[in-house]
């Protein structure tokens, strides 16, 4: 559905993209995340046929955005950050307005105008002007104009900015729905929301693609080695010394010892099935097993390693 390659935006001196490339399929949810000024709006722009690239190639539903940019943007629903709404104009004027410059014809109108009202829930809203929404209702005002041509494509830039948290809750909800029949790309700053919503993650930073997979996949390489915390009911000196013979494991050390249970820190290299072997280890020994429990990396760790320092590894699919 979506082909990036090499794609470059300069801003004078400033590289806000620098020769990205990615794709995205049809039925995928595609989180893109990165700090501020990383890129990612930039990015969506060029997509949706606001801005053109310096450089590279981008193809939307096979058709190339800056060649053929009328036949992408039939195919492309777009929620900017700030929603383009007129305040002046009652809400169902408005999405009359939309469906008229979205050319649906005439017959359509009204259909397509009551099924984004009910995928949207603005059943209540529809006889009060934009103006008097709360900015959840906005919100879903802004996701309603992206959807009302039914495009295959849907482009949001931090669709949740400036929500409160039962707002955010519903517009992720209504994402994920609409997620099961339409290509989602959509921004955030809220790294929840990309756990609870994408299939997929990109992770830009400095203008360049750091991370490409999903949730699991960029834990799994960005943790370099297993982190398992147990608690062992028993003689410490014994249990430290037999801790010490184990070839499975890289270090450890105590993080606490009290009423006779030494807490532990254990750290081996990844696919050791380390914190199975310390079962076995502890009910050998004939001692009391009161914690047993392998560290996982979040989602923001991983998006702090990346972003957070110069040096940081890429992780990217193969």
């Amino acid at each position: 559905m979506i082909e990036v390659i090499n794609l470059t935006k300069r801003y004078g001196p400033t590289v806000a993209v620098d020769n990205v490339s990615f794709d995205a399929k049809a039925g995928e949810v595609l989180g893109f995340l990165g700090p501020n000024g990383a890129g990612k709006t930039t990015t969506m722009r060029i997509l949706t046929c606001y801005l053109s690239a310096d450089e590279g190639t981008a193809k939307v539903a096979g058709y190339d955005v800056f060649e053929e940019s009328i036949e992408v943007r039939k195919r492309i629903g777009y929620l900017p950050e700030s929603a383009p709404l007129y305040t002046d104009m009652g809400v169902i004027d408005y999405l009359k307005f939309i469906a008229q410059i979205r050319d649906i014809p005439k017959s359509q109108r009204s259909q397509r105008i009551k099924d984004v009202v009910d995928i949207c829930g603005l059943e209540k809203m529809i006889q009060k002007d934009v103006g008097e929404l709360s900015k959840g209702y906005r919100q879903r005002l802004g996701l309603a104009q992206s959807l009302i041509h039914d495009p295959p494509i849907l482009v949001l830039d931090e669709p949740t900015s400036g929500l409160d948290p039962n707002q955010i809750i519903e517009i992720r909800n209504l994402i994920r729905e609409i997620g099961k029949e339409k290509m989602i790309i959509f921004s955030t700053h809220i790294l929840p929301e990309v756990s609870a919503t994408c299939s997929r993650i990109l992770i830009i930073n400095d203008g360049q693609i750091v991370a490409n997979g999903t949730p699991d996949e960029l834990a799994g390489r960005a943790q370099g080695e297993e982190v398992v915390h147990i608690s062992i009911r028993g003689p410490r000196a014994e249990i430290e010394a037999k801790l010490e013979e184990l070839t499975l494991i890289s270090d450890f050390k105590r993080v606490k010892s009290d009423d006779g249970v030494c807490g532990y820190q254990i750290m081996s290299q990844k696919g050791k099935n380390t914190a199975e072997e310390l079962f076995h280890f502890v009910v050998q020994n004939h001692w009391s097993l009161t914690e047993l429990r392998q560290e996982a990396i979040s989602l923001e760790d991983v998006f702090r390693q990346l972003t957070g320092n110069e040096s940081a590894t890429q992780l990217t699919t193969p």
